[in-house]
């Protein structure tokens, strides 16, 4: 994790990463269409977390709420800073970065 934290400091994502942690990155780089176009097409309960995420960050909170549903995870409640960093300590045990 301490790696996938460290390559934020980069222009790109680690390339081995999955495509809801490619998400989640750019996001914390602040490209929030980026992170988007990664995920809208992805199927799975981890890149949908991530999607609704992104709406919670845009303030689309129904949007949001549709792929908390689709994730199977709570409406997060607590700061932005905090569900990205509880995604990416859940999601980052299958990365390598």
């Amino acid at each position: 994790m301490a790696a996938y934290i460290a390559s934020l400091d980069g222009a790109a994502p680690p390339p081995d990463l999955s495509a809801p942690l490619a998400a989640l990155w750019w996001a914390a780089k602040g490209d929030w269409d980026q992170a988007h176009k990664i995920v809208q097409d992805e199927s799975g309960r981890e890149a949908a977390w991530v999607h609704a995420y992104l709406h919670r960050v845009e303030g689309d909170l129904g949007n949001a709420g549709y792929w908390y549903r689709q994730a199977g995870q709570p409406v997060a409640k607590d700061s932005l800073e905090a569900e990205w960093q509880r995604i990416a300590d859940t999601l980052g045990g299958s990365a390598s970065a």
